[in-house]
């Protein structure tokens, strides 16, 4: 454990709960596969377990964590300023490329298989391939969800190389052209030139190039297929 930061979690609580007796506290460093935090009380008990990513952060971002932890679990209001402090910190450059090679190495990706009952997701692949891309799109791993997912229609994971498209589209009611405007839109962010943030994260906000490439299949209503499956 890093030295002090057992004295910071019992110090911010008592700035949470002034007067109050602070319980038994652990806290370890934990290797999960993403910077995940987590606070259970449990028995009189607090448990705390920090990404061991953080373990080298500091002090005043430890602090940021700790008080957004205790206050959520004490259901104390989160002071802005320990919640920038955070994620500034764990939206930066270096701890995101961290972030992404431990989810390569600690992350676990179900992938379940592209051959559905209906669509088989690599023939749609390959089709789109050289219908817009010349054949040149290497593919990556092709899969349907695990659960019938209606609000993730579908995704393409960088850390793991692959597309992931919800169960949902698996089905005699939707039409193939449907499934082929999921896989294609994400087949654009295999491309070299999509939209990428300074840190090489895909960017939330994509640029006109990509915008424009979506529109080279039909404009689908895909709320309405989604629709078909209830």
């Amino acid at each position: 454990m890093r030295d002090g930061i057992l004295a910071i979690f019992q110090e911010t609580f008592l700035e949470l709960r002034p007067g109050a007796s602070v319980p038994p506290l652990t806290v370890e460093f934990f290797a999960y596969a993403n910077v995940n935090n987590t606070i259970r009380l449990r028995e009189g008990k607090l448990h705390v377990r920090l990404s061991d990513l953080l373990e080298g952060a500091p002090e005043p971002v430890l602090r940021a964590i700790a008080h957004i932890l205790l206050a959520k679990i004490y259901r104390r209001p989160i002071e802005r300023g320990h919640s920038t402090r955070y994620r500034k910190y764990v939206h930066s450059r270096e701890i995101r490329n961290k972030a992404h090679l431990l989810r390569q190495v600690r992350g676990r990706k179900q992938i379940s298989s592209a051959r559905g009952r209906h669509y088989d997701l690599e023939t749609v692949f390959e089709e789109l391939n050289l219908r817009f891309f010349g054949g040149m799109q290497a593919r990556p791993q092709m899969t349907w969800s695990q659960r019938r997912a209606r609000n993730i229609l579908g995704h393409y994971d960088p850390a793991h190389n692959a597309i992931v498209v919800s169960r949902i589209f698996d089905h005699p009611a939707v039409p193939r052209y449907a499934v082929e405007y999921i896989v294609y839109h994400e087949m654009l962010h295999l491309r070299p030139n999509s939209a990428r943030k300074k840190s090489g994260f895909p960017s939330s906000k994509p640029r006109s190039d990509f915008c424009g490439a979506c529109n080279l299949l039909p404009v689908i209503d895909i709320t309405r297929a989604r629709d078909l499956m209830r």
